[in-house]
């Protein structure tokens, strides 16, 4: 495994609400991941995994503890600065695609480059070519012009996989991907997803169905705002608080 660290969170907190309506939807969590892990993050309905996906994804910021995604702080950066992260360093894998409906598959993947900030993108040919390289990988080359509802749904999320790869993140973050496909286009999903792990991408999936995690190297479940569990390759490594989590990962 590299020892390239992507994501480092420490003492993470984060709260809603005030007084006697407050809740600690995450409660001092403390985790590392090292660069081409393939995580799964488990947890019952409020057990704060979407909390730490929304953090992560930096779509929203924690109310204390610090964030640091391929050693930049982003924990206190503005909205501005946020969203310039999220387009250039992470890339969104979501339950219900979020692709625009009258577009075509390879314009929904080129998106990002709309967006990108930073000059790389280049001109229309060349955001083209990268567009179309990301839909060959992900085995849709010959759907380039189909609109979403021309599409299945494991089509579907091919394309917004692919769309999550074209600004090369550093992080692929992936909110229950296969929640809205059959067994057999999960499946698929899954092994697309592994196939990119095992081409150096780094993945942090939400699920809650064990067949899925099982694809993961590691599954991380979520209680009550904390870790309660870190099991690596499916066997159970540790029971640990979030302190002794944070310093056997360090």
């Amino acid at each position: 495994m590299s020892e390239k660290i992507i994501i480092q969170i420490k003492d993470l907190t984060k709260i809603y609400g005030m007084g006697d309506a407050q809740v600690r939807a995450l409660d001092g969590v403390s985790l590392t991941i090292e660069e081409n892990e393939l995580v799964a993050v488990m947890g019952p309905s409020g057990s704060g995994k979407s909390t730490l996906m929304n953090i992560l994804g930096c779509l929203d910021r924690p109310t204390d503890g610090s964030y640091i995604l391929a050693g930049e702080d982003v924990s206190s950066l503005n909205k501005t600065e946020l969203a310039i992260i999220r387009n250039q360093r992470i890339g969104f894998v979501f339950q219900s695609y979020n692709l625009l409906a009258n577009t075509s598959a390879l314009e929904n993947v080129m998106l990002p480059l709309l967006y990108n900030r930073n000059g790389s993108a280049g001109n229309n040919e060349e955001q083209k070519q990268k567009g179309l390289a990301v839909l060959e990988a992900v085995g849709l080359s010959d759907r380039i012009k189909h609109k979403p509802q021309e599409l299945s749904g494991g089509q579907m999320q091919r394309v917004a996989i692919a769309r999550a790869l074209i600004n090369d993140p550093v992080i692929i973050l992936a909110d229950e991907p296969t929640g809205n496909l059959d067994s057999g286009s999960g499946e698929e999903i899954m092994r697309l997803l592994v196939e990119l792990h095992s081409n150096g991408s780094t993945i942090v999936m939400v699920t809650h169905e064990d067949e899925i995690a099982a694809y993961a190297q590691r599954v991380i479940r979520f209680r009550d705002g904390r870790i309660e569990t870190d099991q690596m390759n499916g066997e159970k490594t540790s029971l640990l608080s979030n302190e002794e989590v944070s310093l056997a990962s360090e």
